[in-house]
């Protein structure tokens, strides 16, 4: 069980390491919603992303463990499609350790590329969940490794729960949003967006955003059991994981809906965001405000926080 003790000790671990993103809003955008829209750029973090706070508060932990036994950490790996892979490489160089990242070989060449320029050992797979999986249990066979899974381990979904802590402490009172959105893949994100919320400002929704072509946690969600997208096709990469149990059970617990997005629809959010916010984010991180843009009726008038969960893009492969 995650509880606000579990939340506030990541914080202090790895306050150290991260930035403490600002927040941040835009005219233009508020006028096209209709709504007051407060943005966490987490684009602006350590790796360009949120994950460097589940990635660093997980392995923080294991070096903390192996000090107290009088032991060198050992190995690390995982499997992840680019930012949850730059969190890990990240975390185990700030502990002096080696890490070993399964990819898909479709992964952006610009996150491959910074994975290695973070000391790491890049194992390619097949752009299956099964050959991720399969990567890693090779990987931990052969060289021992511990495996940091990208959102189904409670450090982890600690770790990225501190964002929302901040968010909520930065605003002007308890309960001063209305809802906080954050976008949706395996869920880790969410869960500890969910688990802040309920815990700090209880009064606010949790609304997720997801693509219609990674659309399996709306689904789950639904029916109460992980269920599998029906198909997968999508800009935003980093969302195309499905839920675990352990997501699956706080997202049911604490989030009130999760509200599907075409690629049309993300990529327009982006580019406004780019246009407008002068700022880079990544496709997977403009579901929430594309989510919101195409209900703004449901959320007219109210204060609504985004979690901006990256900014990792290769610009050779811009969609506009």
């Amino acid at each position: 069980m995650i509880t606000l003790e579990t939340i506030q000790a990541a914080h202090d671990r790895i306050r150290s390491h991260i930035h403490r993103t600002p927040i941040l809003t835009n005219r233009t955008i508020n006028a096209i919603s209709g709504v007051s829209v407060y943005f966490k750029p987490e684009n602006f973090q350590k790796i360009g992303a949120f994950k460097a706070r589940g990635g660093l508060n997980a392995i923080l932990q294991l070096s903390e463990q192996e000090r107290y036994y009088g032991r060198t950490l050992g190995p690390v790996t995982t499997h992840s499609s680019g930012n949850h892979a730059q969190a890990v490489a990240f975390a185990a160089r700030q502990v002096g350790t080696k890490a070993y990242i399964v990819m898909p070989r479709t992964a952006p060449q610009v996150k491959k590329e910074a994975v290695r320029d973070y000391g790491a050992e890049i194992i390619e797979c097949e752009p299956t969940l099964e050959a991720r999986e399969a990567g890693v249990l090779e990987v931990m066979k052969r060289t021992g490794a511990v495996l940091i899974h990208p959102f189904d381990d409670d450090r982890v979904i600690a770790g990225q729960a501190t964002a929302t802590k901040e968010l909520i402490e930065d605003a002007d009172y308890e309960s001063f949003f209305d809802v906080i959105m954050a976008p949706v893949g395996g869920g880790g994100l969410l869960s500890g967006t969910a688990l802040a919320t309920h815990y700090l400002s209880p009064q606010t929704k949790v609304i997720a955003g997801e693509p219609e072509g990674a659309a399996d946690a709306v689904l789950s969600f639904q029916s109460g059991r992980v269920e599998k997208a029906p198909y997968i096709k999508t800009i935003a990469d980093g969302l195309m994981t499905s839920l675990s149990e352990r997501t699956l059970g706080y997202i049911r617990q604490h989030v009130s809906d999760i509200l599907t997005v075409s690629d049309a629809e993300i990529i327009a959010a982006m580019r406004l965001v780019w246009e407008r916010m002068k700022i880079i984010i990544e496709p997977s991180c403009a579901v929430p405000l594309a989510a919101l843009l195409k209900h703004k009726d449901q959320f007219a008038g109210q204060k609504v926080g985004i979690i901006l969960t990256g900014g990792n893009v290769d610009l050779g492969k811009l969609p506009f």
